[in-house]
Parts: structure tokens; sequence; C-alpha cells
């Protein structure tokens, strides 16, 4: 069902609306990037600091794949592939919010849930793209960490910079039991894996909607926002005036 929202004021409440959405895409890059720059230049690779007791430490790692560490291959093709997926997914992102989300009177929560996702992508691919060209290479353990450098004489190509992860939350450790098929004696650590703020922002927004999803989508209900120019407003008042007689 599709339901159109004509009324004064339409534009400024989808730049409004825009406005919000940017504002978040924006404080969620500034916490990803400066985090990022702060470990790259001050951490070696390999180097871990203790936050919180030992469930909470930054330790540094760099991968060339998805979010949490995930590999999509070694190769220095899949490594392109992922970029350009990334730099696509944003594009497409952008104008989804901008004429879907917004465009058709989508809750606030859901155009939320949107900027976390967005900002998350938009964050791993600023790696990708610019951070081989402006830091030279960090080494595992060197004691020594990267710099930074004019653009050009970094370690890699536009597209094949590598990730920048640095959170690591090990909240506790086991070991299976023997008797267990396949991993009986093994050790398992939760939570493994290392990831940075934009994979945090992703992973929240993907679950927010899939908790979410039926008060974001409305039952599949749609609310569209059409603007109005002032002259048919002004027009529609002057026809709803009956002169007396």
């Amino acid at each position: 069902m599709l339901t159109s929202l004509t009324f004064g004021g339409n534009y400024q409440i989808i730049l409004l609306k825009l406005k919000h959405v940017l504002l978040i895409i924006l404080a969620i890059l500034l916490v990803d990037q400066g985090s990022k720059f702060y470990i790259k230049l001050n951490f070696a690779l390999g180097d871990e600091v203790s936050v919180i007791g030992n469930w909470f430490k930054l330790h540094f790692i760099e991968n060339s794949g998805m979010a949490f560490g995930m590999k999509f291959g070694e190769q220095a093709w899949a490594k392109l592939a992922l970029s350009l997926f990334r730099l696509a997914a944003v594009i497409w992102g952008l104008f989804f919010i901008k004429n879907k989300l917004v465009g058709k009177g989508f809750p606030n929560g859901l155009l939320i849930c949107a900027a976390l996702i967005l900002a998350g992508a938009l964050g791993n691919l600023i790696d990708s793209i610019l951070f081989g060209k402006i830091f030279t290479v960090s080494s595992y353990h060197s004691g020594q960490a990267a710099q930074l450098v004019p653009w050009g004489q970094g370690y890699a190509d536009v597209f094949y910079g590598k990730v920048v992860d640095m959170l690591y939350f090990p909240l506790f450790t086991f070991q299976w039991p023997d008797w267990i098929p396949v991993v009986g004696g093994n050790m398992f650590q939760f939570f493994k894996p290392v990831f940075n703020v934009a994979d945090a922002s992703i992973f929240m927004g993907v679950v927010s909607i899939l908790i979410f999803q039926g008060r974001f989508l409305d039952n599949g209900e749609e609310k569209e926002i059409i603007p109005v120019k002032k002259e048919e407003i002004a027009d529609k008042d002057d026809e709803a005036v009956t002169p007396l007689v």
C-alpha cells in the first residue's frame, strides 16, 4: 500500500533527514579513521595494549578482506574486486537512502541503520583507497610504527590498501572436552576476531534491521513524500474557499 504525503515544506523535511544521515555517517567516519590513524602511526603489527583488564585490548592487525577479517581471496585481483565492490555499494547506498528511504518516508530508525551500514562500508573503503598511498608498510613486532608519507610514496596502489583493525575482546577462553568430535581438545576463545569501528557500525546496522524489521517496514506500507510547489498549495486553498451568498 502506497500512501502519498503532500504538504508544504516537504523539501525541508527531506533535507533535514538527509542532514541527520550525513551527520551520523560523518561522526562514525571521524571515530573510525581517527582510531585507524592513531594505531597505524603508533603501533607495529602485532602490538597489543590492555584497555580494560584482559577482556578489552587494542591489538593491531591488517587485513585485505571483509569485516572481522573474513577473506575474499589471497590474490591481488580478489583485493581489487572487493575494493570495487565496496565503492559500488557505497554509491548505490547513497542513492538508495536518498531516493528510497527518505523519499518514501520510511521510519527514522531504518534511516539510522542504513547510515550505520553505509558509514562502515565507506570507512573500510577509505582504507583500501588511501592507506596504501599515504602510509609506509607496517612490520610485525618491529618496534617501529608506519610513517605518514606524501601521496604515492606508500606501500601499495589505490584500491590495494589494507584495512586496519584493532578492537579485540577476548571475553573468555575454554578447552573443548576430548570426547567431542573434530574440536575435542582444542581451545575456544570468544570473541576472537579483531575488528574496527567501521565493522562494528556495519554489524549494529544489520542486526538492528533484522531485529526491528517489522517495525521499520510497517507491514510493507510506505509513505511517499511528494514535493509540492507553494503555488499549487495556494491554488488548492483558493478552491477550498466558498463565497457567502
